[in-house]
């Protein structure tokens, strides 16, 4: 990342493990906002010590947790969906922040050669009880080559961006597929809720992308071929933001947040987190 000056866009904190004070950087050239500090690699893993981190649990306790299940099981369909119109056939799949490996365990039901990546050692450990092996790291995969890669909301918890995506693009056959979900903090979910935001989840979260950076992060081997809208995440994000900014899960207030931030979104395409499909050349 380049070393140029930046402004404050807003401060904001940790409110799941630490409630350390963030500041969220605006980089013009890329149109993306950058947390910092960052804690250091090897600190990093201290930030997502909660049980209340979702992706690294099969917990189903509480409203969030419940929601959050019921949502993930509907969802996986749609995701395979979503890689078969855009892939012709299966092959070898690739999963970058495989959490307890759902998606790769309904990806294998379909016949794919699956592939998975989780730094998280309880999470993997979930995984395998399913018949899923990841491994910690992309340098795990070095020399292979995936038909598709996938980042679901993932993207922005990576160190070393430029250098991590582009070992990433390195992972892709010539005319593979890579599907990235991230979180868009020019939603109007993001805007209502400003620095209460679930969705900026700092320092976890160390960068946050518009529709214009994630455009121009990619090389120019990297063709955006479509970018498609998460429905659910501006309800659930919300859901959280509200328990960020009263101390209370208002479901019904953020329901109609939620509503609001898609109706706004079909005129602006600005929704709570879009997927990025990109398609490398070859």
């Amino acid at each position: 990342m380049k070393n140029t000056q930046k402004s404050i866009y807003l401060k904001t904190k940790d409110f799941l493990v630490t409630g350390e004070e963030f500041s969220l950087l605006y980089d013009q050239e890329r149109e993306m906002l950058i947390t910092s500090p960052q804690p250091a690699i090897e600190n990093l893993s201290k930030y997502y010590e909660s049980e209340e981190y979702i992706s690294h649990t099969d917990s189903k306790k509480g409203l969030v947790s419940f929601l959050y299940q019921i949502v993930k099981k509907r969802a996986l369909q749609k995701k395979l969906n979503l890689i078969a119109s855009l892939n012709n056939g299966t092959g070898n799949l690739l999963d970058i922040g495989a959490g307890t490996g759902d998606f790769l365990k309904q990806a294998k039901s379909k016949s794919w050669k699956i592939s998975g990546v989780e730094p998280n050692g309880s999470a993997r450990n979930l995984a395998q009880e399913k018949g899923v092996i990841l491994k910690e790291s992309i340098t795990d995969f070095k020399g292979k080559k995936f038909d598709v890669i996938t980042l679901w909301h993932v993207l922005e918890h990576l160190p070393n961006l430029e250098e991590t995506i582009s070992k990433i693009e390195n992972l892709l056959k010539p005319g593979g597929i890579l599907i990235i979900a991230v979180p868009n903090y020019k939603s109007f979910d993001a805007t209502y809720y400003k620095s209460n935001w679930a969705a900026y989840d700092v320092p976890r979260h160390l960068w946050h992308f518009s529709r214009k950076s994630m455009e121009v992060l990619f090389s120019k081997d990297m063709e955006l071929e479509k970018i498609k809208p998460m429905i659910f995440d501006s309800y659930y994000v919300s859901l959280l933001s509200e328990k960020n900014k009263t101390g209370k899960q208002n479901l019904i207030k953020a329901f109609f947040i939620g509503l609001r931030s898609n109706f706004s979104a079909w005129t602006t395409g600005e929704y709570s987190s879009l997927i990025y499909c990109f398609k490398k050349a070859g």
